[in-house]
C-alpha cells in the first residue's frame, strides 16, 4: 500500500471512531460536514488565550477587523488548559458565521526553553540523540502529540483537510541538542499530522524555531519533513507575512501567517479582549470563482446608467439591458429573450420588480431600482478578506450607487472595495467601519445613495 493510501485509510478510521464516539457523547456532537478551516484567506486574525463566548465572538464578526481566530485545543503545557467555551457547537457556530479557525496544540517544549515545563507535570522535549543520532525519543513524542492534537480536532468537529498547528515556543537555537530535538520532534509531528488527514503548520518565533525550520529546508532539505504552513511570531507592527529572519522563497505562495503584534487589550462592539494581531495569507489566500449567467451574459460593469425606452436619437445601452433582462430572468420575473432590447416585455419585468419592492412602476430603471436587484441574496457579514458572489453583489451594488466608485467586480473584498464602501457610508450616514454588517445591508437593500 503506498503512503498516500495508507494515510488515507488511517484518516477514515480515525473518522469513523470519532463518529462512534460522539454518537455516545453528552451535547451537540462533532459536525463532521463542518468546512475546512482556515482555508483560503487573506486578512487580519487574532488569538487569545481563552477561546472568548459566542457572544463576545458575534461582536467582533460584526464590527472588528478580524475574521480569524487562533484557538488552544490541546496540549499539556498551553496556559489556558481548561477551554469552558471550546465545544462542538461553539466550533460549527464560528464556522458557519465566516470565521476562520486556526486550532493550536502547545505541548512539549525545547528542552533549553526556560519557561517550561510550566506545571510540573508536563513534558520537555527529550534532547537525547539516541543509538543513531536520529533523536528518537524527540520524534516518538511528536507523533504521540500530533495524534493528540487530532483526537481534539476531530472532537470539536474540525475536519480533515484543516490545518494543525504546533505552537513551539522561542528558544536558544545555538544549542546544537535542544535545536535538533525540536527540529526532529516537528518533523515527527507533521508526519503523523499528514497520515492522519490534516495539514500541518507551526507557530514559533521568527529568530529560532522557524529560523532553524528554514535553514533546515535549504541546507538539509531531506532531513525533516517541513510543515506545510508557517506562523511567525514576530512583532513588528507590520500586517504582512515576511520577515528578515526568513527567506522569501519559503512557504510560498500562500502558505503564511504573521503575529504582528504582541499582547494587547482592543475592544470592538463593546467587547474587550487581550490578543496577538495577526496577518494570514492562507490556501489559496482570498479568492472567488468565475460566475457564468445567462450562458455568458455580462452583469457587472463600472458604472450602471439608467435605462429609458429609445427614442429617436437615444437607444439604451444594449449590454446595460441584456444584464437586467439576465437578472430578472435569474430571479424569475422575465421570461424573454436576454436581447438586449429594452421593449414591451422588459419593461413590464422591470415593473413588477419595482411593484413587489415598493418603489414607482415607470419606464425608466434607476439607480435606486439598479441597488435592489444587484444587492438581493443573502447577508453575510462581509469584511477585508471575504470572497464569493456575496462580495461581487456589494461591489456591484457600489457600482450602482453613484457611478463614482468604479469597482473591478471580483468578488474579493479587497482594500479598493473598503476604501468604497466606506466612502459610501460616510455619505449615506452610515457607520463609517468599512465592514458589511446587518445595518449596512439594510441600507444598501434600501438603495440609499447620493449624487
Amino acid at each position: 500500500m503506498s503512503r498516500w493510501a495508507a494515510s488515507t485509510v488511517r484518516a477514515a478510521v480515525l473518522s469513523l471512531v470519532v463518529g462512534v464516539l460522539a454518537t455516545f457523547s453528552l451535547g451537540a456532537p462533532a459536525r463532521a460536514d463542518n468546512p475546512v478551516t482556515p482555508g483560503d484567506f487573506t486578512g487580519y486574525g487574532f488569538d487569545q488565550c481563552l477561546a472568548p463566548t459566542g457572544k463576545v465572538m458575534n461582536q467582533w464578526l460584526k464590527h472588528s477587523p478580524f475574521f480569524a481566530v487562533g484557538i488552544y485545543i490541546s496540549g499539556d503545557s498551553r496556559a489556558c488548559r481548561n477551554q469552558p467555551n471550546l465545544t462542538p457547537r461553539w466550533i460549527t457556530s464560528q464556522l458557519e458565521r465566516g470565521w476562520r479557525l486556526l486550532p493550536i496544540t502547545l505541548g512539549p517544549q525545547a528542552s533549553c526553553q526556560p519557561r517550561f515545563p510550566r506545571y510540573g507535570d508536563d513534558e520537555t522535549i527529550r534532547p537525547k540523540r539516541g543509538k543513531y543520532g536520529r533523536y528518537g525519543a524527540a520524534r516518538r513524542q511528536g507523533t504521540a502529540e500530533a495524534t493528540k492534537s487530532v483526537g481534539a480536532a476531530t472532537d470539536l468537529g474540525i475536519v480533515p483537510g484543516s490545518t494543525l498547528w504546533y505552537d513551539l515556543e522561542g528558544f536558544d537555537s545555538s544549542n546544537t541538542d535542544c535545536r535538533e530535538s525540536a527540529l526532529a520532534f516537528l518533523s515527527a509531528w507533521t508526519t503523523q499530522i499528514h497520515a492522519l488527514g490534516y495539514v500541518s503548520g507551526v507557530y514559533s518565533s521568527a529568530g529560532s524555531g522557524l529560523a532553524a525550520l528554514d535553514n533546515a529546508r535549504v541546507n538539509r532539505p531531506d532531513a525533516f519533513d517541513q510543515p506545510d504552513q508557517i506562523w511567525i511570531a514576530r512583532w513588528d507592527g507590520v500586517a504582512n507575512t515576511s520577515t528578515s529572519y526568513l527567506r522569501e522563497d519559503g512557504w510560498r505562495p500562500h502558505a503564511r501567517i504573521k503575529q504582528y503584534q504582541g499582547g494587547h487589550d482592543e475592544t470592538w462592539g463593546n467587547a474587550k479582549i487581550n490578543i496577538d494581531r495577526n496577518y494570514l495569507d492562507v490556501g489559496k489566500g482570498s479568492w472567488a470563482a468565475r460566475e457564468v449567467h445567462c450562458k455568458g451574459v455580462i452583469i457587472s460593469h463600472p458604472n450602471y446608467l439608467p435605462l429609458k425606452p429609445a427614442t429617436a436619437d437615444r437607444t439604451p445601452d444594449p449590454g446595460l439591458v441584456q444584464s437586467l433582462q439576465c437578472l430578472l430572468k435569474e430571479h424569475g420575473m422575465y421570461a424573454g429573450k436576454v436581447n438586449g432590447v429594452y421593449n414591451k416585455a422588459t419593461v413590464a419585468a422591470a415593473n413588477s420588480w419595482q411593484t413587489a419592492h415598493d418603489m414607482k412602476a415607470s419606464t425608466t430603471w434607476g439607480r435606486r431600482n439598479w441597488m435592489t436587484l444587484l444587492i438581493d441574496g443573502r447577508h453575510p457579514v462581509l469584511k477585508l478578506g471575504s470572497a464569493g458572489p456575496e462580495v461581487r453583489r456589494v461591489q456591484r451594488t457600489l457600482n450602482a450607487a453613484s457611478g463614482k466608485a468604479g469597482l473591478a467586480v471580483s468578488g474579493v473584498f479587497n482594500s479598493a472595495t473598503q476604501s468604497a464602501l466606506r466612502s459610501w457610508q460616510d455619505r449615506v450616514g452610515d457607520d463609517v467601519d468599512g465592514i458589511v454588517g446587518p445595518e449596512t445591508w439594510q441600507a444598501l437593500s434600501a438603495a440609499r445613495r447620493w449624487g
